[in-house]
């Protein structure tokens, strides 16, 4: 695969528009509360009744954080106190036995992942009671071959910590960054030193996880081209499998806590791309490749190895090396993937504890999808895992003449194909080096829910 990656700020600029992630298609935005527990229950046991039935993946979500991040937009719960946590692990274990009574005990978990908040807010005691609860009601794998990874805040961790999540199976990690920068880390209300970051990734090496994720954002407050290249030359010489860089996106009307950011110490569009530029410039030339939407990863990491053998995939939790499973989601706010269903936990811990108290499944929202939808996901999948569309065998794999189903979108391509983003043949739509950090502009061609409704609200794609 070819991983040149063409910076044209022009096009950038002339580009720059809100739009989705495709984190799932359809997205969250048409899930509706006509999809309740009675469909997640006959979705799982369709999936069980698959020949073969998929393996699982299973999400946890564990909303609780000691301080608040100024620009996060997590759905979480910020307090000092850390025994706020016993009566939610009291629901969720409640939770995690009504799933697991839902899917056949035959079923592997093949991609297990802690988000948060911060997982690593509740104790080593109750990590181990949650991992034994998952065990006790999944087949977790015991022969450490699947994913199974981990969100830290690494001022919460240390090698103790460390080495007892690699004893509960864990294999990768995901360490939160953001920025060095003193300044940046306290206008955002995150001060974390070099030397907390780069201790749990020797812990992590130390005691054999796989891979290791540091989190970058820019386009935070105070930060420069110059200030971010500093932190860029930190973390590569820390040298993590995989580094995701977002981009930030200030809605203060949407996200209480980041009214406490001044939107005049952020960076100017234009410092914004000069701070793209330089991290692409940075980290290719220290031999990252660009995975895409975000995401870099070493040659040799899954990620990298997945992408060039065509089965790179993406999910809630970004981009996975398993497209194959059922995901399955624990916790308030949690999404699932089960069959051709999304489902979506409720939002609040009061909701979530009264339903769990009623034996009731917390599912809030969900939605089916339909012949289409299931079509026009796997093009935007494919386009943004790998940058390339084989056009006739989709439409031999749902039964369409792609051209003709598709061809208002590849008249609407044409604009793109003309500006130098891709390149379109018969058979083969093919995402050129400009083109790539515009995926989900190529993407939202295909999305028939966006051009339906033009007032979504999504982060801007640069």
């Amino acid at each position: 695969m070819n991983h040149t990656i063409k910076f044209e700020p022009e096009l950038l600029r002339r580009y720059d528009k809100a739009g989705p992630r495709y984190t799932s298609y359809p997205t969250a935005v048409q899930f509706h509360e006509g999809f309740g527990e009675e469909q997640y229950r006959s979705w799982a046991a369709r999936s069980n009744a698959g020949d073969p039935a998929p393996p699982l993946s299973l999400y946890v979500h564990l909303p609780f954080c000691d301080t608040v991040c100024y620009y996060c937009a997590c759905n979480k719960i910020v307090t000092k106190d850390h025994s706020r946590a016993a009566p939610y692990l009291q629901r969720l274990f409640r939770e995690i036995a009504l799933q697991g009574s839902l899917f056949d005990r035959s079923r592997p978990v093949n991609q297990l992942h802690w988000g948060g908040g911060t997982p690593t807010f509740i104790s080593p005691e109750e990590m181990r009671a949650l991992m034994d609860t998952l065990r006790a009601h999944f087949s977790l794998r015991s022969d450490d071959g699947g994913e199974y990874s981990i969100e830290i805040d690494p001022r919460t961790a240390g090698e103790p910590e460390m080495r007892l999540l690699r004893e509960l199976g864990f294999n990768r990690v995901s360490l939160g960054v953001q920025d060095f920068d003193p300044q940046v880390q306290k206008a955002v209300n995150r001060v974390q030193t070099e030397q907390e970051t780069v201790a749990v990734l020797d812990a992590a090496r130390k005691h054999g996880f796989r891979s290791a994720n540091i989190d970058l954002i820019y386009g935070l407050p105070h930060q420069s081209r110059e200030s971010f290249g500093r932190t860029l030359d930190r973390i590569i010489a820390a040298a993590p499998e995989r580094l995701s860089v977002f981009n930030y996106a200030h809605l203060p009307e949407l996200f209480k806590p980041q009214r406490r950011i001044e939107a005049a110490d952020l960076p100017t569009p234009a410092e914004k791309l000069d701070i793209l530029q330089l991290t692409m410039d940075r980290l290719g030339a220290a031999g990252y490749v660009y995975i895409g939407m975000d995401h870099f990863a070493r040659p040799d990491d899954e990620l990298a190895v997945a992408q060039r053998s065509g089965t790179l995939y993406r999910n809630f939790q970004g981009y996975s090396t398993h497209a194959d499973c059922d995901l399955v989601g624990l916790g308030i706010s949690a999404i699932g993937k089960v069959g051709a269903s999304y489902s979506q936990n409720v939002r609040g811990q009061e909701d979530y504890h009264a339903l769990i108290d009623q034996d009731r499944l917390p599912v809030m929202r969900g939605v089916e999808l339909s012949h289409d939808d299931l079509l026009r996901r796997e093009v935007i999948t494919r386009m943004i895992c790998h940058f390339e569309l084989e056009m006739d065998a989709i439409g031999r794999q749902y039964s369409v003449d792609f051209a003709d189903y598709f061809a208002h979108e590849l008249q609407e391509l044409r604009s793109m194909e003309n500006d130098g983003l891709l390149a379109v043949d018969q058979h083969v739509i093919r995402v050129l080096p400009a083109g790539k950090l515009l995926i989900r502009n190529i993407c939202m061609v295909f999305d028939r829910y966006l051009r339906a409704q033009k007032q979504q609200r999504f982060s801007k794609v640069i």
